[in-house]
């Protein structure tokens, strides 16, 4: 979903909980890994992945100026043959420790991964929470979380979506409606722009 796109959502959304609440979550990560200096571990599930989140975390880091949100994304299907930066394990998780911060994306809550997001809790590592219904054991143990209930008007990507661009923007809530425009001004100049002469 491009920035035109997430901008519609949000003009559908105006009025709803949503808005507030993804706004909310994602200046919680942001303040998380800005005032550590990063360390953003970004884990799923062994059946859900959230590779689109990390592809959309890395893209906000490069626009906002904000190199902490770019993820490490951890899988639990990773091999060794894997390009580097699909090749993290889960034993990525047992080596996180106090001053990183892990991103739990789970629509259930399977007993292992629960078992290390508990270990990397008692780490030290600051735990976050999107997915669910809420109320489970994965919003107890995290810090912060925000629940994606089945049935909700909005599904699991489309609110990590709404995160994703809340978590790049200007964390003053007064200029997030310009930071938006300018990151829209700053990408139409970028691809509108001439290439660069061969050297």
């Amino acid at each position: 979903m491009d920035a035109v796109r997430v901008a519609l959502l949000r003009e559908v959304l105006a009025g709803t909980e949503w808005l507030g609440a993804t706004r909310r979550f994602a200046g919680v990560l942001r303040g998380s890994v800005v005032a550590h200096g990063g360390g953003l571990l970004l884990v799923g599930t062994p059946e859900y992945e959230p590779w689109h989140l990390a592809a959309h975390l890395v893209d906000e880091a490069a626009w906002s100026g904000t190199p902490e949100l770019a993820p490490t994304l951890v899988r639990h299907h990773a091999r060794p043959s894997d390009p580097a930066h699909l090749a993290v394990g889960p034993g990525r998780i047992a080596a996180a420790r106090r001053g990183e911060t892990l991103l739990v994306v789970a629509p259930e809550e399977p007993a292992s991964l629960l078992e290390r997001v508990h270990d990397a809790r008692r780490a030290g590592v600051t735990v976050l929470a999107l997915g669910g219904a809420g109320g489970g054991e994965l919003a107890t143990m995290a810090h912060d979380a925000l629940a994606v209930p089945h049935g909700a008007e909005l599904d699991l990507d489309r609110v990590q979506h709404l995160v994703s661009a809340a978590a790049g923007e200007n964390a003053v809530p007064s200029r997030s409606r310009r930071g938006f425009r300018d990151r829209l001004s700053r990408l139409t100049e970028a691809l509108t722009a001439p290439p660069p002469p061969p050297w």
